[in-house]
């Protein structure tokens, strides 16, 4: 008996299929994949006389029947003068010969159809097929074709099927593995119920497929619980109409694979590591004492010699000598060129960090490094906005993008890596001149309390205050000023793990290569400039500059927001190509690459694109002590009794952020 979901599904379609299921040319649905609809004419009555079948030679002819429609199958061995016949009344009865060759591969397919339709109607393809949400897509998907299939064509596979299982094998340019996406097997001959669960199969190969492409084959909550993106998902019923209709199947899957730029240009790079010959003759220079070229402070040159010299001119392709072992000037700014390039500290000394850029990782390590930034690509939305922000974390920049195209950069320092920055994409909803700083709950939890513990006037020698309510619960805040952790600017992105962009009084720290020190916010180098560069696209009629962001400076804080938000993206991107073309690696600050591998080539690939639970941290929850313990209770409509913590510690409600102010005039911090 059929189910009440099946009987709904079909209650369209019923009469038509009763009508439209016949024997029809085995060639048409090779051609076409789907079954046509011929009308079979009806039988004759039983009583018909021979007169009644044939036409009489005196009897008129009708009139002229319409050409078969486009796709429809034609029938083979047609005479040049057929004579004509009343389709309401008469048939024509082919030989018993062509009659049984006709029919036979319409049986056939027929018989996969019904096993297809019963064994979705009653589940038993529940155990090769996914979510029940998945199931019902596939089932309604085989509805609408009358349940013929896909990837089955007289028996044997069709041409639509042999064009995915030839893009299959070459998924490894994409950092798939084609192992992931094997087809079963189709034998002609083999049985209705056979080639029905091969039919199933192969379409959840394709729904695997299209769900690594598109979402990646790693759930991030397997990496870190310090990752969140909201993950592009293909619909199993649009995924199966795609490639059923598609002219070119390769182009069809290739949609699935993530457009941006920079993915494409990982790929490009990785068949080059693939490609590339073998790079024997290239051995590694070793380490050594640190190279570097000085002058006397009357100008003479100091001159370091070293044997590793010709190697380091040749890699680096230096012209000159190439036997002298001199670290020359021509030498040292070639160093200082190529640490510049690869996000060193562009110091002209040949240190152990440039001599390990400059040899790099091996060819298949590259390839690996290439492989995982590919995948945490598949995380990223797919549209990153017109006007976005790209933080780069193991990069330690900051990119600003504007129709595709670059418009301003900047250094940051990013996370410790205990305490790493995490990769999101959010919305940037405004800047806060002059901003207070609400501690954290983490920081106060694990830095502050104990330090108060043993000092109650700790906070207070660095410029932070402290208050608490009634029920214990305690806020740690630094007023705005010049010695102020955020310095005087805040760019505001709300997202649960508390993270944003600011200045910083830490100037110091941005002439270092490696920069995680912080506790995950992201300091920028340049933060006037670049709040003047986001304000002249989000308000470009207000001509905000750098120089008037500083006349804003003063003891209160001040909101402009942006009329529409601006995306921000923070990235781990260990591997990726600059502007030149060439591919940079970046040290695994955080141990991204690591896991992310691990995971690819463990036991727990065949699951991995699986999400997992991870308990929810307690950082963001306001940090309890006993009543009285620092400075008393705070006084009706106090700090817990307004806004929420997350409101306050940007500064403004989350959801309604302060109405941006007219020039000069300032706000106070609510």
């Amino acid at each position: 008996m059929r189910s009440a979901r099946f009987n709904d599904l079909l209650a369209g379609t019923a009469v038509a299929f009763a009508l439209t299921i016949t024997p029809y040319a085995g060639s048409a649905f090779a051609a076409t994949d789907v079954a046509p609809a011929v009308t079979a004419p009806p039988p004759a009555a039983p009583d018909a006389s021979p007169v009644a079948k044939t036409a009489s030679p005196t009897t008129a002819a009708p009139a002229p029947q319409p050409a078969a429609a486009a796709g429809e199958p034609l029938t083979s061995a047609t005479p040049a003068a057929t004579p004509p016949k009343d389709a309401a009344t008469e048939t024509v009865t082919p030989a018993p010969a062509t009659a049984a060759k006709a029919a036979a591969p319409a049986t056939a397919e027929t018989a996969v159809a019904d096993r297809l339709r019963d064994q979705l109607e009653t589940g038993k393809f529940d155990r090769i097929l996914g979510s029940k949400k998945e199931r019902s897509a596939v089932e309604t998907f085989y509805a609408t074709r009358q349940f013929a299939p896909l990837w089955i064509a007289n028996g044997v596979m069709s041409d639509r099927a042999k064009a995915v299982v030839a893009y299959f094998a070459g998924v490894e340019a994409d950092g798939l593995e084609p192992a992931d996406y094997i087809v079963p097997e189709i034998k002609a001959g083999a049985s209705p119920e056979a080639l029905a669960e091969a039919e199933i199969r192969f379409t959840d190969t394709l729904l695997t497929y299209a769900r690594h492409a598109e979402g990646g084959r790693v759930h991030y909550t397997r990496v870190s619980s310090d990752i969140q993106y909201t993950l592009s998902r293909p619909e199993a019923g649009d995924v199966l109409a795609k490639i059923a209709t598609a002219k070119d199947v390769a182009t069809a899957l290739d949609s699935f694979e993530p457009p941006q730029p920079g993915y494409k240009a990982l790929k490009a790079k990785l068949a080059e590591i693939r490609n590339r010959k073998s790079e024997a003759g290239k051995a590694p220079i070793p380490q050594g004492p640190v190279l570097k070229y000085t002058k006397t402070k009357k100008g003479q040159e100091v001159v370091m010699n070293d044997p590793r010299v010709p190697a380091l001119r040749e890699r680096l392709g230096v012209t000159g000598d190439a036997t002298g072992t001199a670290y020359d000037k021509t030498l040292a700014d070639a160093v200082a060129k190529f640490q510049k390039a690869n996000g060193l500290r562009a110091s002209g000394q040949l240190n152990t960090a440039t001599l390990e850029a400059i040899n790099g990782p091996k060819r298949e390590k590259t390839a690996d490094i290439i492989i995982a930034n590919m995948e945490r690509w598949r995380w990223m939305p797919r549209d990153l906005g017109r006007t976005h922000v790209i933080v780069n974390i193991p990069d330690y920049t900051l990119r600003v993008m504007h129709d595709g195209k670059q418009v301003w950069k900047t250094n940051i320092v990013v996370g410790k890596p205990n305490l790493p920055t995490p990769l999101i994409s959010a919305e940037m909803k405004f800047i806060t001149v002059n901003p207070t700083w609400n501690v954290p709950p983490s920081i106060i939890q694990n830095e502050y309390l104990p330090a108060l513990q043993q000092d109650p006037q700790a906070m207070e020698r660095i410029g932070l205050k402290v208050e608490q309510n009634k029920d214990g619960t305690i806020r740690i805040y630094q007023p705005p000023g010049d010695r102020n952790a955020l310095g005087r600017i805040r760019f505001n992105f709300p997202n649960k793990f508390l993270v944003y962009q600011h200045d910083t009084p830490d100037k110091q720290l941005f002439a270092h290569s490696k920069r995680a020190y912080s506790h995950g916010c992201m300091r920028v180098e340049n933060p006037l400039k670049y709040g003047e560069v986001l304000l002249s696209l989000a308000l470009p009629n207000e001509h905000y500059t750098a120089e008037r962001l500083h006349k804003m400076f003063g003891g209160s804080e001040v909101n402009i927001n942006f009329p529409q938000t601006i995306p921000v993206h923070l990235t781990y991107q260990t591997a990726f190509v600059d502007d030149a073309g060439n591919l940079q690696i970046r040290d695994d600050v955080y141990g991204r690459d690591a896991r992310l591998l691990a995971i690819m080539k463990g036991s727990e690939r065949k699951v991995a694109d699986i999400a997992i639970d991870r308990p929810r941290g307690s950082s963001t929850a306001p940090v309890k002590m006993p009543p009285g313990s620092f400075g008393g209770s705070q006084p009706a409509g106090g700090f817990f009794s307004g806004p929420s913590f997350f409101e306050r510690l940007f500064g403004g409600a989350e959801s309604q952020p302060a109405p941006r102010p007219r020039a000069g005039v300032r706000q106070s911090a609510r």
